[in-house]
């Protein structure tokens, strides 16, 4: 009697085993636990980071990027004789190369890609930052005119001072020089300067707004437009609130 009980004991402890090891192998005893949501909420909250930009992993952006590092000596001088931080001047050069990159493409793939060099422009506009003639000319001119609102001070008159007597021809040359571009940075920091330092002279300093490089209305002759429409939107503020519906300046 005790034996057969001993028989039925064991093959019931081979039964129990044999269902444990089956539900274990076969996943049946998987259940959420405790720690479970929490893990699922800490790995939801873990800050992901973003891929970059498609435009980032082109052959244009890495031709662009090398050039710029063979460049770092001249734009971080010219930023330092400006007073600018040398990322926000080659800021200014990244869009123009691009375009130049995207729009002459069999330049791009015979000489700037291979050579890893940036676009220098002889035509219409002139360097590696496009500047056009009559900006340049202003850049100047606002260095020496001390009541124009661009005016840096009497420290920076000089930096764009004329070697010969004959500042057109020597202008194309010191921004189309293949071999160093130095003033293309120059006048390019200048003019970062100077717009900053107009706004900030009205008040409005906006040059550490995101998107500023796209705004039309940033320049010597579109400088004002910005201030109009500020000054509108504080008579229409005033204007809505009126009772008669209308105000005069």
């Amino acid at each position: 009697m005790i034996f057969k009980s001993a028989t039925v004991a064991a093959s019931g402890l081979i039964l129990l085993y044999t269902a444990v090891f089956f539900a274990v192998k076969f996943g049946w005893t998987n259940v959420a636990g405790r720690v479970d949501p929490r893990s699922a909420e800490f790995q939801a909250a873990r800050p992901t980071v973003p891929a970059a930009p498609r435009w980032t992993r082109g052959e244009e952006w890495r031709t662009l990027a090398t050039a710029l590092r063979k460049d770092r000596p001249a734009i971080e001088g010219a930023a330092r004789a400006a007073g600018v931080s040398p990322r926000l001047v080659a800021a200014v050069i990244v869009p123009e190369q691009l375009r130049l990159f995207y729009s002459e493409r069999e330049i791009f793939k015979q000489i700037f890609a291979p050579l890893k060099i940036l676009g220098n422009q002889t035509q219409f506009s002139w360097g590696v930052a496009g500047l056009k003639q009559e900006t340049a000319k202003q850049i100047e001119e606002h260095l020496k005119d001390a009541a124009s609102s661009f005016y840096l001070g009497p420290t920076n008159e000089s930096l764009l001072d004329f070697q010969t007597d004959q500042p057109d021809e020597e202008r194309f040359n010191r921004l189309t020089d293949d071999g160093d571009h130095y003033y293309s940075y120059l006048y390019a920091a200048l003019f970062l300067k100077q717009v900053i330092t107009q706004w900030e002279k009205a008040g409005f300093p906006i040059h550490d707004r995101v998107g500023g490089q796209r705004l039309l209305h940033i320049g010597y002759h579109g400088a004002q437009q910005l201030f109009d429409l500020i000054a509108n939107a504080m008579i229409m503020a005033k204007q809505d609130s009126s009772e008669v519906g209308y105000s005069y300046m």
